[in-house]
């Protein structure tokens, strides 16, 4: 098959837009201060005021969702990579968090969350 007509056939395959079967797990960084931790995760494109946070024993839960507020209906795709879905982040620690202070920014797709000691 000639090269433009390989390209042409391969163009005309047309995708419906649909949520990816894949489970988003976001990257995180977690930081030891002097008086508590610092956890990062990269949540872009996650609508901060819809993330649920949640301290239980030794373990810091984050939950939330990913939508891709571009589909509209009758959309096609020629390339989807990013992972749109819900997703749950558990980070274990050396010792029980209850009692610490909690503190949350999201800024530049990250969110921040500040845990101190009292």
């Amino acid at each position: 098959m000639r090269e433009l007509d390989r390209d042409r056939s391969m163009s005309s395959v047309a995708h419906r837009v649909k949520p990816s079967g894949r489970l988003w797990n976001p990257s995180a960084d977690v930081y030891r201060t002097s008086d508590g931790w610092i956890v990062k995760l990269d949540l872009a494109g996650v609508c901060s005021d819809e993330l649920e946070i949640q301290i239980s024993g030794k373990r810091l839960h984050v939950r939330g969702c990913r939508k891709d507020t571009f589909y509209r209906e009758g959309f096609v795709y020629h390339q989807m990579e990013i992972t749109y879905s819900r997703f749950e982040k558990t980070i274990e620690f050396p010792a029980p968090l209850e009692g610490a202070s909690l503190v949350r920014d999201y800024r530049d797709g990250f969110l921040i969350i500040m845990l101190r000691s009292d």
